[in-house]
C-alpha cells in the first residue's frame, strides 16, 4: 500500500500561564484543526469512516519530554493517530501571577504540523 497525503494544516498554541508543554503543544493541534472540514476523505478517497484515515502529528515546543502524548492526540477525533514531539517552539518571558499557579514567569508556545494521509494500492 502507498501513502498518500491529503492534506497538511499548521498551528500555533500558548501556555501563558502554567508553563505547561502538553497545553500548549495541544492548543497547536487544536489550532491547527479548527477550521477544517474533510470531505475528500469520503468524495475523492473513498473511505468509508474517518478512522480509516492516518494522521500524523508533528509539535515543536519547549521542554519536549515533558509533553504527556495521549493528551495531545486526544484533540484528535478520529483517526490512525501517531505524534512526533520535538525541541522547538518559544520560550516567552510573561508574568508570573500566584493565583493561576505559575512557578515562573515562562509563556510556552508550541508549533504543529497535522498532516493527514490515506492508503492506496
Amino acid at each position: 500500500m502507498v501513502r498518500k497525503r491529503l492534506i497538511i494544516e499548521m498551528g500555533m498554541g500558548v501556555d501563558q500561564h502554567g508553563q505547561e508543554p502538553t497545553v500548549a503543544a495541544s492548543r497547536a493541534v487544536r489550532n491547527a484543526i479548527a477550521h477544517n472540514a474533510l470531505p475528500g476523505v469520503w468524495e475523492v478517497a473513498g473511505l468509508s469512516h474517518p478512522n480509516e484515515m492516518i494522521v500524523q502529528v508533528q509539535v515543536a515546543v519547549p521542554y519536549p519530554e515533558k509533553v504527556r502524548q495521549e493528551e495531545v492526540l486526544a484533540v484528535l477525533p478520529f483517526g490512525q493517530k501517531t505524534l512526533t514531539v520535538e525541541s522547538g517552539g518559544m520560550v516567552v518571558q510573561g508574568r508570573a501571577i500566584p493565583e493561576l499557579n505559575d512557578r515562573n514567569d515562562e509563556m510556552l508556545i508550541a508549533i504543529a504540523a497535522v498532516t493527514v494521509l490515506i492508503e492506496n494500492d
